[in-house]
């Protein structure tokens, strides 16, 4: 069984312009934990690294024994190109690649898998839709199909729930809580504190270093959130580099 996914004195950023400063802790396996934080206090940078798709600046991220191909991952809507004629059916089966790898080839069994993933998201029907024809709620429920196929022990989300209707909010946010149950660990990047205060046990708390990290009744205490604010209205945009090499 992999171990914690843990964080050492991590510091990410772009350009040498940190925006994750130093950050020390760990999700344990199986755990469910909420990412909060203003607008620019580092939540998807984090999630991005943990992702392996930034290099930490220094520091380091321990998978916990697991390889990176064993991280699914959902990014935000806004970073994929909705113009690529792809179809439903051929998006979702992307996900399909840790099992196939570059040059395997879609048997009926995968197939059968594909549209099985479909149907839990419910879109059975648009299996042949353009993913450019879809509404964002739509296009949300693609990206979770593809998600289950994965089939991976860890979760990593990058805004689930955003910009997405009520209904579909709630179909995916169960669907979350089915997958954590089923003894994956999830990390997800919320802005809905209510949401965050129901279904989530554990957070944190984010300004581009931790403010808090453990049990989120703790993590969103008003202490906290009042000192997560203060330190976002302190942010220097125009801060020195940081030198090279530097941790």
């Amino acid at each position: 069984m992999a171990g914690p996914i843990r964080v050492s004195d991590l510091t990410v950023g772009y350009n040498r312009h940190p925006a994750v400063h130093h950050l020390t802790g760990a999700f344990a396996p199986g755990s469910l934990t909420a990412v909060v934080g203003s607008n620019g206090s580092g939540k998807s940078t984090l999630l991005k690294a943990l992702a392996g798709l930034l290099p930490p600046m220094g520091g380091g991220i321990d998978l916990g024994g697991l390889a990176p191909r064993e991280l699914g991952y959902l990014p935000q809507q806004a970073e994929i190109d909705r113009s690529f004629p792809i179809t439903v059916l051929d998006m979702v089966a992307l996900g399909l690649w840790r099992v196939l790898g570059a040059f395997g080839s879609m048997r009926p069994a995968h197939w059968t898998l594909t549209r099985e993933a479909i149907a839990t998201v419910g879109l059975s029907g648009f299996e042949g839709r353009l993913i450019g024809s879809l509404s964002a709620g739509q296009f949300q429920r693609v990206l979770f199909a593809r998600l289950i196929l994965q089939d991976a022990p860890a979760l990593i989300l990058d805004e689930p729930f955003t910009s997405v209707d009520s209904r579909t909010t709630a179909d995916l946010l169960g669907l979350v809580l089915d997958l954590n149950l089923q003894g994956r660990t999830v990390i997800a990047v919320i802005h809905d504190l209510d949401q965050v205060r129901e279904h989530f046990p554990r957070t944190l708390l984010l300004a581009r270093e931790a403010v808090a990290w453990g049990p989120t009744s703790e993590a969103l205490a008003p202490p906290m959130l009042e000192a997560a604010r203060s330190m976002a209205e302190a942010w220097d945009e125009n801060a020195p580099l940081c030198p090279e090499g530097a941790s």
